[in-house]
Protein backbone atom coordinates (compact mmCIF):
# COMPACT_ATOMS: atom_id res chain seq x y z
CA UNK A 1 0.00 0.00 0.00
CA UNK A 2 1.68 3.39 -0.72
CA UNK A 3 1.53 6.38 2.18
CA UNK A 4 1.80 9.34 1.84
CA UNK A 5 4.94 10.70 3.36
CA UNK A 6 5.17 12.50 6.83
CA UNK A 7 5.80 15.93 5.49
CA UNK A 8 3.32 15.93 2.51
CA UNK A 9 0.63 14.83 5.33
CA UNK A 10 1.68 17.76 7.61
CA UNK A 11 1.38 20.48 4.41
CA UNK A 12 -2.06 18.76 3.78
CA UNK A 13 -3.44 19.70 7.24
CA UNK A 14 -2.05 23.03 6.74
CA UNK A 15 -3.71 23.77 3.18
CA UNK A 16 -7.16 21.61 3.40
CA UNK A 17 -9.12 24.29 5.86
CA UNK A 18 -8.02 27.07 3.33
CA UNK A 19 -8.62 24.79 0.31
CA UNK A 20 -12.38 23.94 2.33
CA UNK A 21 -12.60 27.70 2.67
CA UNK A 22 -12.24 28.69 -0.67
CA UNK A 23 -14.36 26.16 -1.89
CA UNK A 24 -17.21 26.89 0.15
CA UNK A 25 -16.79 30.78 -0.52
CA UNK A 26 -16.95 29.85 -4.53
CA UNK A 27 -20.55 27.53 -3.72
CA UNK A 28 -22.04 30.81 -2.00
CA UNK A 29 -23.98 33.74 -3.83
CA UNK A 30 -22.43 36.65 -4.87
CA UNK A 31 -23.40 39.79 -2.67
CA UNK A 32 -25.35 42.03 -3.73
CA UNK A 33 -23.45 44.78 -4.11
CA UNK A 34 -24.82 48.14 -1.80
CA UNK A 35 -26.13 51.27 -4.05
CA UNK A 36 -24.52 54.23 -3.29
CA UNK A 37 -27.34 56.33 -4.08
CA UNK A 38 -30.70 55.29 -2.28
CA UNK A 39 -34.29 57.24 -3.02
CA UNK A 40 -38.02 56.65 -2.37
CA UNK A 41 -40.50 57.10 -5.16
CA UNK A 42 -43.98 57.57 -3.93
CA UNK A 43 -47.33 57.06 -5.64
CA UNK A 44 -50.88 57.69 -4.12
CA UNK A 45 -52.29 54.64 -6.26
CA UNK A 46 -52.36 51.02 -6.61
CA UNK A 47 -48.53 49.11 -8.69
CA UNK A 48 -50.99 47.64 -11.15
CA UNK A 49 -52.28 50.57 -12.58
CA UNK A 50 -50.44 52.20 -15.76
CA UNK A 51 -48.40 54.89 -13.32
CA UNK A 52 -47.79 52.27 -10.77
CA UNK A 53 -46.03 50.05 -13.63
CA UNK A 54 -44.34 53.34 -14.91
CA UNK A 55 -42.33 53.89 -11.66
CA UNK A 56 -41.76 50.22 -11.69
CA UNK A 57 -40.02 50.38 -14.97
CA UNK A 58 -38.28 53.57 -14.43
CA UNK A 59 -37.12 52.40 -11.29
CA UNK A 60 -35.78 49.27 -13.09
CA UNK A 61 -34.08 51.27 -15.92
CA UNK A 62 -32.33 53.50 -13.25
CA UNK A 63 -30.96 50.67 -11.58
CA UNK A 64 -29.64 48.98 -14.75
CA UNK A 65 -27.90 52.28 -16.44
CA UNK A 66 -26.62 53.25 -13.32
CA UNK A 67 -25.26 49.61 -12.59
CA UNK A 68 -26.73 49.27 -9.34
CA UNK A 69 -25.38 52.61 -8.89
CA UNK A 70 -28.72 53.90 -7.37
CA UNK A 71 -31.59 51.81 -5.88
CA UNK A 72 -35.02 53.00 -6.01
CA UNK A 73 -37.65 51.71 -3.34
CA UNK A 74 -41.22 52.88 -4.67
CA UNK A 75 -44.19 53.14 -2.14
CA UNK A 76 -47.64 52.85 -4.18
CA UNK A 77 -51.12 52.88 -3.11
CA UNK A 78 -50.49 56.10 -0.98
CA UNK A 79 -48.12 54.34 1.62
CA UNK A 80 -45.92 56.90 1.89
CA UNK A 81 -47.73 59.95 0.68
CA UNK A 82 -51.53 60.73 -0.28
CA UNK A 83 -52.71 62.01 -3.50
CA UNK A 84 -53.23 65.17 -1.89
CA UNK A 85 -49.63 65.55 -0.07
CA UNK A 86 -47.39 64.07 -2.85
CA UNK A 87 -45.79 67.37 -4.11
CA UNK A 88 -45.59 69.15 -0.22
CA UNK A 89 -44.12 65.72 0.58
CA UNK A 90 -41.49 65.94 -2.02
CA UNK A 91 -40.49 69.62 -0.77
CA UNK A 92 -40.50 68.24 2.67
CA UNK A 93 -38.14 65.51 2.34
CA UNK A 94 -40.59 62.24 3.05
CA UNK A 95 -39.93 61.23 -0.43
CA UNK A 96 -37.18 62.13 -2.66
CA UNK A 97 -39.71 61.38 -5.90
CA UNK A 98 -43.21 61.81 -6.27
CA UNK A 99 -45.31 60.77 -8.50
CA UNK A 100 -49.05 62.79 -8.84
CA UNK A 101 -51.56 64.42 -10.82
CA UNK A 102 -51.08 68.31 -11.78
CA UNK A 103 -54.67 68.01 -13.49
CA UNK A 104 -56.13 67.53 -9.82
CA UNK A 105 -54.44 70.53 -8.68
CA UNK A 106 -54.67 73.28 -11.43
CA UNK A 107 -54.16 76.37 -9.09
CA UNK A 108 -50.68 74.99 -8.08
CA UNK A 109 -50.19 73.84 -11.95
CA UNK A 110 -51.82 76.69 -13.76
CA UNK A 111 -50.04 76.46 -17.43
CA UNK A 112 -50.06 72.70 -17.16
CA UNK A 113 -54.01 72.67 -16.78
CA UNK A 114 -54.26 73.77 -20.10
CA UNK A 115 -53.26 70.16 -21.10
CA UNK A 116 -56.53 68.84 -19.38
CA UNK A 117 -58.99 70.92 -21.71
CA UNK A 118 -60.55 68.79 -24.27
CA UNK A 119 -57.65 69.40 -26.65
CA UNK A 120 -58.56 66.51 -29.28
CA UNK A 121 -55.63 64.12 -28.14
CA UNK A 122 -55.84 60.62 -29.88
CA UNK A 123 -54.18 58.60 -27.22
CA UNK A 124 -52.06 58.66 -24.17
CA UNK A 125 -48.38 58.10 -26.83
CA UNK A 126 -49.86 61.81 -28.46
CA UNK A 127 -51.14 63.63 -25.03
CA UNK A 128 -47.62 62.22 -22.96
CA UNK A 129 -45.39 63.19 -25.72
CA UNK A 130 -46.75 66.94 -25.92
CA UNK A 131 -46.97 67.27 -21.82
CA UNK A 132 -43.45 66.14 -21.54
CA UNK A 133 -42.31 68.24 -24.78
CA UNK A 134 -44.34 71.85 -23.84
CA UNK A 135 -43.08 71.51 -20.34
CA UNK A 136 -39.32 71.45 -21.62
CA UNK A 137 -39.95 74.38 -23.97
CA UNK A 138 -42.10 76.43 -21.73
CA UNK A 139 -40.47 76.00 -18.47
CA UNK A 140 -43.53 77.06 -16.61
CA UNK A 141 -42.44 78.59 -13.40
CA UNK A 142 -45.10 76.00 -11.18
CA UNK A 143 -42.20 73.67 -11.53
CA UNK A 144 -39.27 76.03 -10.21
CA UNK A 145 -38.70 74.66 -7.42
CA UNK A 146 -38.54 70.48 -8.46
CA UNK A 147 -36.79 68.89 -11.08
CA UNK A 148 -38.81 66.91 -13.22
CA UNK A 149 -38.07 63.42 -14.29
CA UNK A 150 -41.06 62.08 -15.89
CA UNK A 151 -44.27 63.03 -17.25
CA UNK A 152 -47.71 61.25 -19.18
CA UNK A 153 -50.97 61.10 -19.26
CA UNK A 154 -54.16 59.08 -19.71
CA UNK A 155 -55.82 58.25 -22.63
CA UNK A 156 -58.52 60.71 -23.03
CA UNK A 157 -61.80 60.38 -21.37
CA UNK A 158 -64.64 58.23 -22.87
CA UNK A 159 -68.24 58.09 -22.10
CA UNK A 160 -68.73 54.66 -20.54
CA UNK A 161 -72.88 54.34 -19.95
CA UNK A 162 -75.51 51.76 -19.30
CA UNK A 163 -77.51 52.96 -22.64
CA UNK A 164 -76.05 54.76 -26.11
CA UNK A 165 -74.94 57.91 -25.65
CA UNK A 166 -74.16 58.95 -28.86
CA UNK A 167 -76.17 62.12 -29.69
CA UNK A 168 -77.17 65.26 -27.05
CA UNK A 169 -80.67 63.84 -26.85
CA UNK A 170 -79.22 60.63 -25.75
CA UNK A 171 -76.61 62.02 -23.65
CA UNK A 172 -79.25 64.49 -21.75
CA UNK A 173 -79.53 64.61 -17.82
CA UNK A 174 -77.88 61.31 -17.83
CA UNK A 175 -75.56 60.90 -14.80
CA UNK A 176 -72.32 60.27 -15.03
CA UNK A 177 -69.65 60.07 -12.95
CA UNK A 178 -66.04 62.46 -13.66
CA UNK A 179 -63.31 64.19 -11.84
CA UNK A 180 -60.91 67.63 -12.80
CA UNK A 181 -61.81 68.97 -16.47
CA UNK A 182 -64.23 66.12 -17.13
CA UNK A 183 -67.05 67.83 -14.81
CA UNK A 184 -67.40 70.94 -17.45
CA UNK A 185 -66.96 68.74 -20.17
CA UNK A 186 -70.17 67.04 -19.25
CA UNK A 187 -71.69 70.04 -17.78
CA UNK A 188 -71.49 71.47 -21.79
CA UNK A 189 -72.28 68.35 -23.13
CA UNK A 190 -75.78 68.26 -21.04
CA UNK A 191 -74.96 65.41 -18.86
CA UNK A 192 -75.08 65.66 -15.28
CA UNK A 193 -71.61 65.01 -13.67
CA UNK A 194 -71.48 63.45 -10.56
CA UNK A 195 -68.24 63.71 -8.17
CA UNK A 196 -67.33 60.33 -6.61
CA UNK A 197 -63.86 58.17 -6.06
CA UNK A 198 -63.23 55.80 -8.60
CA UNK A 199 -63.70 52.53 -6.35
CA UNK A 200 -67.01 53.76 -5.58
CA UNK A 201 -68.02 53.54 -9.41
CA UNK A 202 -69.33 49.85 -9.42
CA UNK A 203 -71.91 49.69 -6.57
CA UNK A 204 -73.05 53.03 -7.85
CA UNK A 205 -73.46 51.92 -11.45
CA UNK A 206 -75.39 48.46 -10.13
CA UNK A 207 -77.56 50.62 -7.57
CA UNK A 208 -78.41 53.00 -10.52
CA UNK A 209 -76.96 55.73 -8.89
CA UNK A 210 -75.06 56.94 -11.72
CA UNK A 211 -76.00 55.82 -15.28
CA UNK A 212 -71.79 55.36 -16.05
CA UNK A 213 -69.00 57.15 -15.85
CA UNK A 214 -66.61 59.33 -18.37
CA UNK A 215 -62.75 58.39 -17.86
CA UNK A 216 -59.91 56.18 -19.70
CA UNK A 217 -61.16 53.04 -20.95
CA UNK A 218 -59.24 50.97 -18.95
CA UNK A 219 -61.84 50.88 -16.21
CA UNK A 220 -63.99 48.78 -18.28
CA UNK A 221 -62.02 45.91 -16.96
CA UNK A 222 -60.36 47.11 -13.88
CA UNK A 223 -63.39 47.76 -11.99
CA UNK A 224 -65.55 44.73 -14.41
CA UNK A 225 -67.79 47.89 -15.16
CA UNK A 226 -68.27 46.58 -18.48
CA UNK A 227 -70.57 44.40 -16.81
CA UNK A 228 -72.65 46.75 -16.72
CA UNK A 229 -71.41 49.23 -18.79
CA UNK A 230 -72.18 48.38 -22.43
CA UNK A 231 -71.56 51.15 -24.19
CA UNK A 232 -68.97 53.22 -24.91
CA UNK A 233 -69.01 56.62 -27.13
CA UNK A 234 -66.58 56.99 -29.69
CA UNK A 235 -65.75 61.11 -28.75
CA UNK A 236 -62.34 61.41 -26.83
CA UNK A 237 -62.71 64.24 -24.32
CA UNK A 238 -59.57 65.30 -21.33
CA UNK A 239 -57.04 63.34 -20.74
CA UNK A 240 -55.11 63.69 -16.91
CA UNK A 241 -51.66 64.44 -16.50
CA UNK A 242 -48.89 62.96 -14.15
CA UNK A 243 -45.66 64.55 -13.48
CA UNK A 244 -42.96 62.71 -11.01
CA UNK A 245 -40.55 65.51 -9.33
CA UNK A 246 -37.74 65.62 -6.78
CA UNK A 247 -37.35 69.08 -4.77
CA UNK A 248 -34.15 70.51 -6.73
CA UNK A 249 -31.75 70.82 -3.83
CA UNK A 250 -32.09 67.29 -3.81
CA UNK A 251 -31.50 66.53 -7.22
CA UNK A 252 -28.67 69.31 -6.95
CA UNK A 253 -26.87 66.67 -4.46
CA UNK A 254 -27.03 63.81 -7.30
CA UNK A 255 -24.01 63.06 -9.15
CA UNK A 256 -23.24 64.26 -12.37
CA UNK A 257 -23.72 60.75 -14.39
CA UNK A 258 -26.96 59.74 -12.51
CA UNK A 259 -28.39 63.28 -13.41
CA UNK A 260 -27.88 62.42 -17.13
CA UNK A 261 -29.48 58.71 -17.07
CA UNK A 262 -32.40 60.88 -15.81
CA UNK A 263 -32.50 63.36 -18.36
CA UNK A 264 -32.15 60.70 -20.95
CA UNK A 265 -34.82 58.96 -19.26
CA UNK A 266 -37.34 61.53 -19.35
CA UNK A 267 -38.84 61.50 -23.00
CA UNK A 268 -38.07 57.95 -22.70
CA UNK A 269 -40.85 57.56 -20.32
CA UNK A 270 -43.17 59.54 -22.11
CA UNK A 271 -43.32 57.09 -25.26
CA UNK A 272 -43.32 53.99 -23.00
CA UNK A 273 -45.95 54.81 -20.62
CA UNK A 274 -48.58 55.98 -23.45
CA UNK A 275 -47.57 53.09 -25.36
CA UNK A 276 -48.33 50.94 -22.50
CA UNK A 277 -51.46 52.25 -21.22
CA UNK A 278 -52.85 52.63 -24.90
CA UNK A 279 -51.74 49.12 -26.10
CA UNK A 280 -51.55 46.55 -22.88
CA UNK A 281 -53.78 48.52 -20.80
CA UNK A 282 -56.64 50.00 -22.66
CA UNK A 283 -56.36 47.97 -25.79
CA UNK A 284 -56.61 44.64 -23.57
CA UNK A 285 -59.58 46.31 -21.47
CA UNK A 286 -61.17 46.90 -24.56
CA UNK A 287 -60.35 43.43 -26.12
CA UNK A 288 -61.52 41.48 -23.41
CA UNK A 289 -65.01 43.77 -22.69
CA UNK A 290 -65.79 43.36 -26.47
CA UNK A 291 -65.07 39.86 -26.18
CA UNK A 292 -66.70 38.52 -22.90
CA UNK A 293 -69.47 41.29 -22.60
CA UNK A 294 -70.67 42.46 -26.11
CA UNK A 295 -69.40 45.84 -25.45
CA UNK A 296 -70.31 48.38 -28.05
CA UNK A 297 -68.79 51.50 -29.34
CA UNK A 298 -71.31 54.07 -30.05
CA UNK A 299 -70.51 56.38 -33.12
CA UNK A 300 -71.04 60.04 -33.01
CA UNK A 301 -71.85 61.78 -36.38
CA UNK A 302 -69.87 64.16 -38.29
CA UNK A 303 -72.77 66.79 -37.55
CA UNK A 304 -73.09 65.81 -33.67
CA UNK A 305 -69.64 66.02 -33.34
CA UNK A 306 -68.94 69.71 -35.02
CA UNK A 307 -71.73 71.00 -32.18
CA UNK A 308 -70.13 69.12 -29.44
CA UNK A 309 -66.72 70.45 -30.00
CA UNK A 310 -68.49 73.56 -30.53
CA UNK A 311 -70.27 73.55 -26.82
CA UNK A 312 -66.83 73.05 -25.00
CA UNK A 313 -64.95 75.75 -27.04
CA UNK A 314 -65.70 78.17 -23.93
CA UNK A 315 -63.88 76.08 -21.89
CA UNK A 316 -60.88 76.94 -23.94
CA UNK A 317 -61.78 80.88 -24.38
CA UNK A 318 -61.96 81.13 -20.77
CA UNK A 319 -59.09 79.24 -19.62
CA UNK A 320 -56.92 81.33 -21.92
CA UNK A 321 -58.68 84.41 -20.48
CA UNK A 322 -57.84 83.73 -17.12
CA UNK A 323 -54.55 82.85 -17.39
CA UNK A 324 -53.76 85.49 -19.64
CA UNK A 325 -54.79 87.41 -16.25
CA UNK A 326 -52.17 85.78 -14.10
CA UNK A 327 -49.41 86.96 -16.87
CA UNK A 328 -49.38 83.42 -18.25
CA UNK A 329 -48.66 82.92 -21.89
CA UNK A 330 -51.89 80.50 -22.33
CA UNK A 331 -53.10 81.16 -26.00
CA UNK A 332 -49.28 80.82 -26.91
CA UNK A 333 -49.33 77.35 -24.64
CA UNK A 334 -52.51 76.03 -26.50
CA UNK A 335 -51.46 76.73 -30.03
CA UNK A 336 -48.12 75.19 -29.34
CA UNK A 337 -49.73 72.27 -27.76
CA UNK A 338 -51.76 71.60 -31.22
CA UNK A 339 -48.49 71.78 -33.30
CA UNK A 340 -46.88 69.62 -31.30
CA UNK A 341 -50.26 67.11 -31.06
CA UNK A 342 -50.29 67.11 -34.90
CA UNK A 343 -46.30 66.64 -35.35
CA UNK A 344 -46.84 63.53 -32.78
CA UNK A 345 -50.12 62.31 -34.52
CA UNK A 346 -47.66 61.88 -37.66
CA UNK A 347 -45.17 59.66 -36.81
Amino acid sequence: MNRIPSYSRRALVRVLPSLVAGAFALALPLAAKAADVNLTYAFFAPAGTFPGKQMAHWAEQVAKRTNGKVAVKTFPAGTLLGAREMYDGVSKGVADIGLGAPSYDPGRFPLTSGLSLPLGFPNATVASRVLWEITKEFQPKEYENFKVIAMFTTEPGYIQSRKPAGSAAELAGMKLRAAGTGVPVLKALGAAPVGMPMPEVPQAVQTGVIDGTMTSREVLQDFKLAETLKYVTDYPTVVVTFAAVMDRKRWDALPADVKKVFDELGPEMAVWTGQYHDKQNVGGALEWAKKEHKLQVVPVSAQERAAWDAKLKPMEDEWVKEMTAKGLPAAKYLARARELRDQFMKQ
